[in-house]
């Protein structure tokens, strides 16, 4: 899908497209393994990417040794996700603050653009950057995302805001020098003009990639946001390596628990048995 930002400048109209046109499709990544997640207010099942090894390894070996079962969901935000697995919550007293992980096994990050938090996506909490700069996975808990589903206009408007101020310096640095002569190259020689707006807007979508910070849907995530949902603001913080297939009616009963002022389910949701098939 092409998007534009358009420029008006006196009686020259350049048009510049909004970037992410390459198309990434995580439903083409094959899966040699799935988990069944069971819990007592029902099962859900998902694939394991296997593209994302080191992640879906040290899941599997800790799940056959049943280092989930028996544990809690202990945060869990409607629209957002629900997060488990937590050693400290296996014999948790009701009411108490739990699901603190274990920074023992944590392991490096193996994010992928092609792997992104639609609504399902199963991957590995963290703790936060300022104590864990180099985004190291907590894999003795996970987190599967409900989300909320998005309008175009608001992937549209998310991408304009948080790319106005490098979309400005690329236009100061390939566009702005040049109007001029476009100007005159649009009347005399359309075919011309056009073959060298083209350049410039390719130059100014490489800059925009280059540039650390920068938020570009692709075709797949704005299909995914705009139909089943998702939490896009965590895209490249947190490593996703699973998604679900079966039991999206378990996660949002889950995700829509009372809870408490931490955010743990009131009434205990706890995993009872987690299978690698």
């Amino acid at each position: 899908m092409k998007k534009y930002y358009s420029l008006l400048l006196g009686v020259l109209t350049c048009v510049l497209p909004i970037y992410g046109q390459e198309k990434a499709d995580s439903t083409q990544t094959t899966a040699k393994h799935t988990v069944t997640i069971q819990t007592n207010v029902g099962r859900m099942k998902a694939i394991l990417y296997d593209d994302v090894p080191g992640h879906v390894q040290t899941f599997m070996q800790r799940a056959r040794a049943g280092e989930y079962d028996g544990t809690l969901f202990t945060r869990v935000l409607p629209e957002f996700m629900i997060q488990g697995g937590a050693p400290d919550s296996r014999n948790a007293a009701p009411g108490a603050r739990c699901g603190f992980g274990d920074r023992s096994t944590e392991i490096m990050p193996e994010m992928k653009p092609e792997h992104f938090n639609k609504r399902g996506a199963l991957a590995a909490p963290r703790q936060n950057d300022d104590v864990n700069p180099e985004r190291k996975s907590d894999m003795s808990q996970f987190f599967i995302v409900q989300g909320k589903v998005y309008r175009e206009g608001e992937l549209d408007t998310l991408e304009l805001i948080a790319n106005q101020k490098i979309k400005q310096e690329a236009m100061e640095k390939f566009f702005y020098p040049v109007r001029a002569e476009l100007r005159i190259q649009k009347a005399s020689n359309k075919r011309e003009y056009l073959k060298r707006l083209k350049k410039i807007n390719a130059q100014i979508d490489s800059m925009i990639r280059a540039t650390p910070g920068h938020l570009l849907f692709t075709d797949e995530q704005r299909k995914a946001y705009t139909t089943v949902g998702g939490c896009h603001h965590l895209d490249g913080q947190y490593t996703v390596y699973g998604e679900l297939i079966e039991g999206f009616d378990i996660l949002d009963i889950i995700a829509n628990q009372p809870r408490d002022q931490y955010d743990r389910p009131k009434k205990d949701i706890r995993i009872t048995k987690v299978i690698i098939n």
